[in-house]
C-alpha cells in the first residue's frame, strides 16, 4: 500500500476513482476515432511495484510514471496522463513531481465532478497548473481536435459517477 493513505480502503477507493477517470477518457478518445492504449506500469508490466519498493533510481522512478494511456489518430501518438480531483486542482502540492517528469509530451486530463481539464507536461515546467479557477478545458486542445459535445457528454457522465464521492 502507497505510504500517502491511511487505510487499505482509502487507497481502494483513490484506485477505483481513478479507473473510473480513465474509462471516461478512454471512451471520451474511442468516440473521437482514436486508437487507444492502455499503458501505464499497471498494464505493461503488472505485479513490477513489489520489485520497485523501496527502489528510488531513475529506471524505477521512470516505470513508476508511465503514462496511463497512449491515443493514436491520424498516424499520430500522444501519451495521456489521467487524473482524478475532487477539488479540481493538479497537481497541488506535488509539482515538483512532475518539472522531471520523463515524458515529456504528455497530456495530463483532469476528471472532476464538473470538468475534464488538460494541460500540457510544457505548461506545468513552465509554472502553469489546473485550479477551480483555470480554464485550460479539455476542448482547447487543439492539437488532439476534440470534439466539444463529445467532451461535454464524458463531462456529464463524471459528473454522475462522482456526484456522491468525497
Amino acid at each position: 500500500m502507497n505510504t500517502k493513505y491511511q487505510t487499505s480502503e482509502d487507497f481502494a477507493e483513490s484506485l477505483v476513482k481513478g479507473r473510473i477517470a480513465e474509462t471516461i477518457i478512454e471512451r471520451l478518445f474511442v468516440e473521437n476515432n482514436f486508437t487507444v492504449f492502455h499503458y501505464g506500469m499497471e498494464n505493461t508490466i503488472p505485479n513490477v511495484m513489489k520489485f520497485l519498493k523501496g527502489k528510488n533510481d531513475e529506471v524505477s522512478q521512470r516505470i513508476r510514471k508511465l503514462p496511463d494511456l497512449v491515443v493514436w489518430k491520424d498516424k499520430k501518438p500522444y501519451f495521456i496522463e489521467v487524473k482524478y480531483s475532487k477539488n479540481e486542482e493538479f497537481p497541488g502540492q506535488n509539482i515538483k513531481e512532475y518539472i522531471d517528469y520523463p515524458y515529456q509530451n504528455t497530456y495530463f486530463i483532469l476528471v472532476s465532478k464538473k470538468h475534464i481539464k488538460c494541460i500540457s507536461y510544457n505548461e506545468l515546467k513552465a509554472g502553469k497548473v489546473i485550479t477551480a479557477d483555470t480554464s485550460n478545458y479539455l476542448s482547447n486542445i487543439a492539437e488532439l481536435n476534440l470534439k466539444k459535445e463529445t467532451i461535454i457528454k464524458y463531462c456529464e457522465m463524471a459528473e454522475k459517477f462522482y456526484k456522491n464521492i468525497t
